[in-house]
């Protein structure tokens, strides 16, 4: 059963960024790179269709250095790559960036499924799965861990809080992938490159995913960030001394102390 399967993948801020206007900041080819969620994303979905056929298009929103994060799934094993970029898109949060992302499924499709990775490393919300599928109207599973091809669409394994849940779902279908699902494949810096340099990327504005431009960025998003500061670290060590019998003792007294037993 060949699967048309797209991955959606973001370019996540990896080092302090300079501002941007507004509530965003500026990203770069130097301090970004592909989400490592979205790479075990990617990786379960290149084994999908090295097992059973069809084709893997990654799919990012953001600006040009997003192109990067593209490449390296070219390189890691997409057979296609488009990037939905236009300043209106800009400052979007999970809401608005859901709605672009669907767009763009809607546009390069149709798919048999589509993938995500659980969350991204910068903002840590793990809402664009689910609220992507739902604007998708897909059945959707989170935190799957193995897929396999059932009569009629796919199994679904899924791992989460402690428990393995084991799911029909019909096709087409979303499902947001664990991280320990799969080990994606070592990259070298060379092989991104030639990606960057001689595999077409398609660039697709909001105009040519017909969105409002009200409902996408800054413009279609309910919650905004207002700043973004670093977290002070106070945490401080302090070595015990003695038997470990005294130890254990004033760890215990210093605990109950605290409240904490």
């Amino acid at each position: 059963m060949p699967l048309t399967i797209a991955v959606c993948v973001k370019s996540v801020v990896t080092a302090a960024p300079a501002e941007g206007p507004g509530p965003t900041v500026a990203r770069s080819v130097e301090n970004s790179a592909m989400n490592p969620f979205d790479r075990v994303a990617l990786e379960l979905a290149c084994q999908l269709r090295d097992a059973f056929g069809g084709s893997v298009a990654a799919i990012s929103m953001g600006p040009a250095p997003a192109r990067f994060s593209l490449a390296t799934a070219l390189a890691a094993g997409a057979d296609r790559a488009a990037l939905l970029s236009d300043p209106l898109l800009a400052g979007g949060d999970t809401l608005a960036t859901s709605r672009t992302l669907a767009a763009g499924v809607r546009r390069l499709g149709p798919f048999d499924l589509v993938m995500l990775g659980a969350r991204s490393s910068d903002s840590d919300s793990g809402q664009v799965g689910a609220q992507t599928a739902q604007i998708l109207g897909l059945p959707f599973v989170s935190q799957a861990v193995a897929l396999a091809a059932a009569e009629g669409g796919l199994t679904v394994t899924r791992r989460a809080d402690g428990f393995v849940e084991v799911f029909a779902v019909s096709l087409p279908a979303a499902v947001s992938v664990h991280p320990r699902a799969a080990e994606p494949r070592d990259l070298p810096l060379s092989c991104i490159a030639a990606a960057f340099e001689q595999k077409p990327v398609e660039v697709l504005s909001a105009a040519d995913l017909g969105l409002d431009p009200g409902e996408v960025g800054l413009a279609g998003s309910p919650t905004r960030v207002v700043s973004m500061t670093r977290a002070a670290k106070k945490r401080r060590c302090e070595f015990l001394e003695g038997s470990s019998d005294a130890v254990a003792e004033e760890l215990v007294a210093r605990w109950t102390a605290k409240g904490y037993i």
